[in-house]
């Protein structure tokens, strides 16, 4: 979790923000234009800085709008409309339509921060009140039986009380706080009986976010303390399938498209030429083809000297059973994937429609491009360069080998951070640390060295993908600063490295304030209902497979539906700082497959990594923060008493027909 900014962090530009006229289709009713009309006058008295406006239902209900089912078109307006002003954005009402202004990013850093926390707090704060989420934070505050003894979840907090007084007494030494990593699985926490995915889980509830599921892949890291009864949870990370395009992070690594041609043209090499060669042979034998033999769609010889006509007749399948797939009243999803059945996925229609159109592609990239590289030399390779067709498809080659590896040896730290009382000696330090220590990369290697998915139901065969990693990357909470990965950075010797390397969070740079987190889920349902009702062809069932992104594209849809302008209504306003920590030497060419061994620059089969970066930590940041007065005053505010009043239990909110937790459950 993210703590105090830097007090040299550069100041945030203030940006003019750009007014957004917003109105109803040209085909909603009377009475919609009317309950829009009215809801605008409603949103536009909110003040600037205000407290959140709360609840949708309420607003629907001051503005009159009721049986918003009947009224699709102004179901959707209104749910965007309420949480655009939920996050600071302002409304002024004229004749025709009315004017949304985006909040101008602040150059005050405080009040920056505190702008995005109430923006991130809405949502999360929207999730905690739901009855399955309270039912579940309650149920793990509650005591049950284990063994002979009753334990809660409090059982796997640390009051900071006693901790603060036993680093006073022995100092931060490693009988006071002994770190270690868990991988989170389906296994059960011997010491408390509770699974462990339900304390992860748990804890990360008290994130300033909400808590969300990653699609792909997911690997839950706790971090726990052997120092005490129960091992109480020192703080939590998650390793998750990467954004797949962050120009900042690619361009850092070297293989952004464009620069990686231009150094491969300034210095070519027959590594290169080879790696070419091999990926455009490569890409078309992993493309199933039987069932494009069967319909016609393909001669056998087709494959070895393709036509444009073949190229032509591919892209037209693909299209056709894209377009089944997004038209059909039913989806068929494959379910026994673990009974290897490849070919029964690679036939429906959304894995159909991506082997057409993969084949179409390899087979104009062997067309054009095969011939300098048959056999790859360097001499080929620098004529490629001077043909224009040529460069064009090496480019994709690339983008290709870029999009396949990306999600197999890069991956993101999605989840990052300390718990209270912890958090206050620098503990997420330690976890980001933790987090790419060599157990952490072993647990991933042995959990991901399985089928890929959607290169199996590509091939119509079992796939593997490298599951070895060589970068990972996260973002800050905050786009002032970021205390947490500021200046971390460890000698490689604590992960079995050498001694005269340095490991660590470099900065790449900013990411874009894009995306849909500032979006509810019911807005997103009702953005969902609008486009289909309106007959949009582009049909999102959030299935593996189908594209990146649901979310995003769900609502892309949807405001178009309305005839809204997305990229305008998709920023959020919330820029924030990447982060990368590189892994090997080689992180170009190993990355994009050139080189098929990594260069770590840790030792990977250590086994005693968690006790050396531990021990780097207590003596690099635990210890000096030990020792300031009001560190320690911070640890003793979180308190396992009665009123238990600690920074690691869920911040459940209060409110309308809702009660405070009861103190009942946990034991005193």
């Amino acid at each position: 979790m993210e703590q105090d900014l830097r007090t040299d962090a550069p100041k945030v530009m203030k940006e003019e923000a750009k007014l957004v006229p917003l109105s109803l289709p040209a085909d909603a009713s009377r009475r919609e234009r009317q309950g829009f009309a009215r809801l605008c006058t409603q949103l536009a008295s909110t003040p600037v800085g205000a407290e959140a406006v709360g609840d949708h239902g309420r607003w629907m209900k001051a503005a009159k709008i009721n049986n918003l089912y009947d009224q699709p078109l102004l179901a959707a307006a209104a749910h965007v409309a309420i949480d655009l002003v939920d996050q600071g954005w302002t409304v002024r009402v004229d004749r025709s339509s009315a004017v949304f202004t985006p909040p101008s990013v602040h150059g005050d850093r405080k009040v920056e921060k505190a702008r995005i926390r109430r923006q991130e707090h809405l949502r999360r704060d929207e999730q905690l009140r739901k009855t399955s989420v309270r039912r579940f934070v309650e149920g793990m505050e509650r005591t049950h039986q284990h063994g002979d003894r009753l334990v809660s979840v409090f059982n796997l907090m640390r009051d900071g009380r006693e901790l603060a007084d036993a680093v006073q007494r022995a100092g931060a030494s490693a009988d006071v706080i002994k770190p270690y990593v868990q991988i989170v699985d389906s296994s059960i926490c011997e010491l408390t009986g509770f699974k462990l995915h339900d304390i992860w889980r748990y804890f990360r509830h008290t994130w300033s976010n909400a808590y969300a599921t990653v699609p792909g892949r997911s690997m839950p890291i706790l971090v726990r303390d052997a120092a005490t009864e129960f091992h109480a949870v020192i703080g939590l990370a998650a390793i998750s399938s990467p954004v797949v395009q962050i120009a900042e992070r690619d361009h850092w690594m070297g293989w952004e498209t464009d620069q990686f041609l231009e150094q491969v043209q300034a210095e070519p090499t027959a590594d290169i030429a080879g790696w070419l060669a091999q990926r455009i042979e490569g890409q078309q034998k992993e493309i199933y083809v039987d069932d494009l033999l069967r319909d016609g769609i393909l001669q056998p010889t087709d494959l070895a000297a393709p036509t444009p006509e073949v190229i032509a007749r591919l892209r037209a399948d693909a299209d056709r059973h894209r377009q089944r797939h997004h038209q059909a009243s039913t989806i068929r999803a494959v379910r026994n994937i673990d009974r290897e059945a490849w070919v029964e996925r690679a036939e429906t229609d959304l894995f159909r429609s991506k082997r057409s159109s993969a084949l179409a592609e390899a087979l104009e990239i062997a067309s054009l491009l095969g011939g300098y590289l048959s056999p790859p030399t360097i001499e080929g390779l620098t004529k490629a360069f001077s043909d224009p067709k040529a460069r064009s498809q090496m480019r994709r080659v690339v983008r290709r080998a870029r999009g396949e590896r990306v999600g197999t040896v890069i991956a993101d730290l999605t989840v990052c951070g300390a718990v209270a009382p912890y958090n206050a000696l620098a503990a997420g330090k330690l976890v980001g640390a933790l987090a790419v220590s060599p157990q952490v990369l072993s647990a991933y290697r042995e959990k991901y060295a399985r089928p890929s998915e959607i290169a199996s139901a590509m091939a119509g065969r079992p796939i593997l993908r490298e599951p070895r990693l060589s970068f990972v990357g996260t973002t800050s909470l905050y786009g002032t600063g970021s205390s947490q990965y500021n200046r971390l950075f460890w000698p490689a010797d604590v992960m079995g490295g050498d001694s005269d390397i340095r490991m660590g969070f470099h900065e790449l740079g900013r990411s874009r304030s894009f995306g849909t987190s500032h979006f509810s889920d019911e807005t997103v349902e009702a953005l969902v209902r609008v486009s289909a009702l309106r007959g949009s062809l582009v049909r999102i069932n959030s299935l593996f497979g189908e594209g990146v992104s649901p979310r995003l594209r769900k609502v892309r849809v949807g405001l178009a539906a309305l005839g809204w302008p997305a990229n305008e209504l998709l920023k959020h306003g919330r820029e924030r700082i990447l982060y990368g920590v590189p892994l090997v030497e080689n992180l170009r060419d190993y990355s994009l497959g050139i080189d098929g061994e990594p260069k770590y620059l840790l030792n990977p089969e250590l086994t005693e990594a968690d006790a050396k970066v531990s021990e780097w930590w207590l003596e690099r940041w635990c210890r000096r923060r030990a020792t300031q007065g009001h560190v320690l005053e911070s640890m003793r505010s979180h308190r396992l008493v009665r009123p238990v009043e600690h920074g690691a239990r869920v911040p459940l909110p209060v409110g309308e027909g809702m009660s405070a937790p009861g103190e009942e459950m946990f034991p005193i």
